[in-house]
């Protein structure tokens, strides 16, 4: 189970366990937040102001250590700390509204810190642009190790979720538990996440198999990517982007739903109507109008009603694995299970659902993600090797 830091709040307590999960310290997240009990209870916007301000003040005091560390030329040192800063910044703007100009300071702060963090560590990851319509989307390339052009790797496209972004996924450890098996990264900011949602103003699309498509031409011009072996993944609402993309894109080798949203009309109208399972953040309904480019709830509902798998699952013909927790509080794990049925065109199709005994029972395995960042990785791995 989930660590609840914040009992009555879950959106808090999924946050501050996803920050661990990218490498936030433990003993730093309890010197702010234990000053947030009394607040997190009522979740409105003073409260979401004050998780702000106490995980940027962490922010700010991880770059400052930083900074210190580079005028010594600790790069290695200066490094992990411009890292540890992008999560706290990050994490920062997670509950903000959509228009506080204070979000777009926090996520900009979080963008350099995570640049210089990368170029320190010269980590082998390169920020690029896939051309996409009449502009681009913003990725993260981890190339895989020991490739040449003479001997290109397999590559793994990963989506985003509603409000997750690609640095994020990077802190993880995801790409390098690939890159260890032989397998590139092409980590998306795609439309209505991150960099496209913030600083181009890209909404979502339903059609994911258009972002995709884009991924996989620019994929296919590296001379270092295997162009029969591209697959992609996607986490949270990603369970939805990917195997919809899989759905009506013919190139893509395999696929991962690293949480299975089957039908997220469903889920929405359940949220609206208070019925529904538990919120990501705070200001969900506020987030959707901004991702979904909507006002009023009658749009959310039109726009995620187009947004189920039954169609693509059908179309889907290369392997697919579904990985889920038992105890998931936002996606009902019979979703899971729906899209494992409907894959009845694919010829291997496995459902992981985590249980109590082995942990990963929360949403996209929040409480342990390395369990899942493992296990997809050597599916995907066995895939290309077969």
């Amino acid at each position: 189970m989930m660590f609840e830091y914040f009992p009555e709040n879950y959106p808090w307590s999924m946050a501050a366990m996803m920050a661990v999960n990218a490498g936030a310290v433990m003993s730093e997240v309890d010197e702010v937040l234990r000053d947030l009990k009394d607040v997190a209870v009522r979740n409105d916007d003073t409260a979401n102001q004050s998780w702000h301000d106490a995980w940027s003040k962490l922010g700010e005091r991880s770059e400052r250590l930083a900074k210190l560390d580079v005028g010594k030329n600790r790069r290695i040192s200066a490094g992990d700390k411009y890292l540890r800063a992008a999560i706290y910044f990050m994490t920062a703007e997670r509950m903000g509204k959509s228009n506080s100009p204070e979000r777009l300071v926090t996520y900009k702060r979080m963008l350099r810190c995570f640049e210089l963090g990368t170029q320190n560590l010269q980590a082998p990851v390169t920020k690029v642009q896939v051309p996409f319509q009449d502009t681009f989307l913003p990725a993260l390339f981890y190339q895989a190790q020991n490739v040449t052009d003479n001997s290109p790797a397999p590559c793994i496209i990963h989506f985003d979720g509603l409000d997750v972004m690609k640095e994020y996924l990077y802190l993880t450890g995801l790409s390098a538990e690939y890159a260890r098996r032989g397998i590139s990264t092409l980590l998306l900011d795609h439309p209505g996440v991150g960099e496209a949602l913030r600083l181009q103003d890209l909404k979502l699309t339903p059609n994911t198999e258009e972002p995709a498509s884009a991924a996989i031409d620019y994929l296919e011009s590296r001379a270092d990517i295997d162009p029969n072996k591209i697959g992609i993944a996607g986490i949270s609402l990603g369970g939805y982007y990917a195997p919809r993309a899989a759905g009506f894109e013919s190139r893509i080798s395999c696929v991962v739903a690293w949480g299975s949203i089957n039908d997220y009309g469903a889920i929405t109208r359940g949220r609206l109507d208070g019925s529904g399972t538990n919120l990501s953040v705070s200001h969900w309904e506020d987030h959707m109008h901004w991702v979904l480019g909507t006002s009023t709830r009658e749009e959310i509902i039109n726009f995620t009603d187009e947004m189920d798998l039954d169609e693509a699952l059908a179309n889907i013909r290369c392997p697919l694995l579904i990985l889920h927790g038992e105890n998931d509080r936002q996606i009902p794990v019979a979703m899971a299970k729906k899209t494992a049925a409907g894959a009845v065109n694919s010829p291997a199709v496995e459902l992981k659902i985590f249980t109590e005994e082995e942990g990963g029972v929360e949403h996209c395995q929040v409480d342990h993600s390395s369990l899942a960042i493992e296990y997809m990785a050597d599916w995907v791995a066995d895939v290309f090797n077969d």
